[in-house]
């Protein structure tokens, strides 16, 4: 297992194929196993960089005020990458945007899956449906309550099912998964505070890259942010994808994997 250093931190990185350069940061419910399904799908055609934010996965670090955007740039050098397509879901996608605001010129275009970032509308629950509210509830008691397994279960459903599905949607192997991906994040010690960076949410408009915007039609958390994201990064393609939720890639859902593999080919042709 190749890995770089960043401060106190050994970033686990994965490399695979060779092309056009592609990084890909995971969720933070995930780690770099969730890349999986998108990695085969793409094929030998693209050199594919996944790694585990501190925090997730293999990665070993102590705690420390840290920067993800400069471990991000640590992975691009390690691997030789002047500039990447860069994909991001969830959180990763927040730090994928922080990227491309920060360093331009190391990003060559950009996917967002359900992203996030800060500086956006405070979250409100009673916006959304009954069932949505309940599950919301569990969460934070689940937090709350301090049990990581409880919690886990919980964002299993919340996270992988979706938000507006029915418990138990995703199951076998990839429900696995993602219980183990998420466990280790739950038991992982506090990487220390991260950099102090402006709230992105108001300044997207300042990317000027090639951008897909995705997002799973479960996902109803995240339905406002990605229009926010389509509607303000000029020229970004949006597209909802139905049936799924938070993750995707993960499950995998066959339209996210071909929306993202027709995007790189017309951003590398």
């Amino acid at each position: 297992m190749p890995s770089v250093r960043a401060g106190g931190a050994e970033l686990a990185y994965d490399v695979s194929g060779e092309g056009p350069d592609v990084l890909l940061l995971h969720a933070g419910v995930t780690d770099r196993r969730s890349w999986r399904p998108l990695v085969e799908h793409l094929g030998l055609g693209y050199r594919c960089t996944t790694y585990d934010r501190r925090g997730f996965g293999e990665t070993t670090y102590v705690p420390e005020p840290h920067d993800p955007v400069a471990d991000a740039l640590a992975v691009l050098d390690a691997v030789d990458a002047a500039d990447a397509i860069v994909v991001g879901a969830s959180n990763g996608g927040r730090w994928t945007i922080e990227l491309a605001l920060a360093h331009p010129d190391r990003v060559a275009a950009l996917v967002l899956i359900a992203a996030g970032t800060r500086g956006g509308p405070p979250d409100d629950p009673t916006r959304f449906s009954p069932s949505v509210q309940a599950l919301w509830a569990a969460y934070e008691a689940a937090e709350a309550a301090g049990d990581p397994a409880e919690l886990n279960g919980v964002e299993a459903h919340a996270w992988l099912d979706g938000w507006a599905a029915e418990e138990g949607r995703v199951r076998g192997p990839v429900r696995d998964l993602f219980l183990d991906m998420n466990a280790i994040a739950l038991a992982a010690p506090e990487p220390g505070p991260e950099a102090d960076r402006p709230p992105a949410w108001d300044l997207v408009h300042e990317i000027d890259v090639p951008t897909l915007v995705l997002c799973g039609d479960l996902d109803v958390v995240c339905l406002a942010a990605s229009e926010h994201f389509a509607a303000s990064i000029p020229g970004a393609r949006h597209e909802v994808l139905h049936g799924t939720g938070h993750l995707p890639h993960l499950e995998p859902h066959p339209r996210c994997l071909e929306a993202i593999s027709l995007f790189l080919v017309d951003v590398t042709t």
